[in-house]
């Protein structure tokens, strides 16, 4: 394979930025991991008046920091995620010690996760057809991310053991979901079509397909394969910007949000129309089954058993629960 090297236009290669995200490339970070790093950089340094980085260090990025959770109100998770993004940039980028920052953290109050009542499943369902309702039906069904499902490759579908195979999700951490008897015969068949799309890629001079942390270096055939193909492929194929082969890549996560907010408004349910609410209810219902917080933290990929326990303050107790004093008064007042 090409030196990576090759990828950065001449011109710019002693630029600032475009020599990071050399480095960045040369590291294995994700494309969107890329972006994403690029950009709170960016913000890094247009808030302090376009200061070149080298002219700054722990001070500036502390008032940064400081600045996303008291002035503009950041959420833990954006305050968390520009934080990796400006360490990075010292750290592993300058070279510079980051480990005695001092800053506000962020102290947004936690929300409650947003779930649908398996009759609002239902009704969603009903109102999506072919590959959208399969993926939504996978969402609910296992826990998966909207972002995890679409990075699916065939390989990952393991009719054999029941499993799906999450690979580097959230935090980077491979884990197994169980897969639904129910959805095997429709999965069958999404592979068959991704078999079809490949056969005829391949016959075009394409069916590459990307290979995450250079495997595609040490395993050169690979990336022909049907097993690496992406399990729900776009519907055309595209040029990668970081290497210019054409490809074709998954579909697009907007794609997959616009047709689960037409479905829930279809559907007449009132509640944010989100890809992440079918997770979850996954959680959500599992609870209310009466299976433990540590198996649904496994399967939901959680590193701390903490999160998870968010969704014991949103599960429908039902009969089991505590009775409303509206109830006992109401039981009280029936006419004899």
């Amino acid at each position: 394979m090409d030196d990576i090297r090759h990828r950065i236009p001449r011109e710019k290669a002693g630029r600032f930025i475009q020599q990071l995200r050399l480095h960045m490339r040369e590291a294995g970070l994700s494309y969107r991991s890329e972006q994403t790093y690029v950009h709170w950089i960016k913000r890094f340094i247009h808030f302090h008046k376009l200061r070149h980085p080298t002219e700054m260090g722990l001070p500036e990025i502390e008032i940064f920091l400081s600045h996303l959770a008291i002035e503009r109100d950041c959420s833990v998770n954006t305050q968390r995620i520009a934080l990796n993004s400006l360490v990075y940039l010292y750290k592993r980028f300058l070279g510079r010690d980051t480990d005695d920052l001092n800053f506000s953290p962020a102290q947004q109050p936690r929300r409650l996760p947003v779930v649908y009542s398996p009759a609002e499943i239902g009704a969603i369902l009903r109102q999506l057809q072919g590959v959208y309702r399969l993926q939504v039906e996978l969402m609910y069904g296992t826990g998966l991310r909207s972002a995890e499902l679409l990075s699916l490759r065939v390989k990952d579908i393991d009719f054999g053991s029941n499993n799906i195979y999450v690979r580097a999700g959230k935090g980077n951490r491979d884990r197994t979901t169980m897969l639904p008897q129910t959805l095997q015969a429709d999965l069958r068949r999404q592979i068959r079509r991704v078999e079809l799309i490949h056969a005829q890629d391949m016959v075009n001079g394409l069916g590459e397909v990307y290979l995450p942390d250079a495997l595609s270096r040490k395993y050169p055939n690979a990336a022909r394969q049907l097993g690496w193909q992406y399990l729900f492929p776009s519907t055309t194929t595209s040029i990668d910007p970081r290497s210019g082969t054409e490809r074709r890549h998954h579909m697009h996560a907007s794609t997959l949000t616009k047709h689960v907010r037409k479905a829930v408004r279809s559907a007449g349910i009132h509640k944010p129309a989100r890809t992440h609410a079918f997770r979850h209810s996954f959680a959500t219902h599992l609870l209310e089954c009466g299976y433990d917080l540590r198996t649904i933290q496994e399967l939901l990929g959680h590193a701390d058993i903490g999160t998870t326990e968010i969704y014991t303050h949103v599960v429908n107790r039902g009969g089991n629960g505590v009775l409303s004093p509206a109830d006992r008064l109401r039981s009280t007042l029936r006419p004899s």
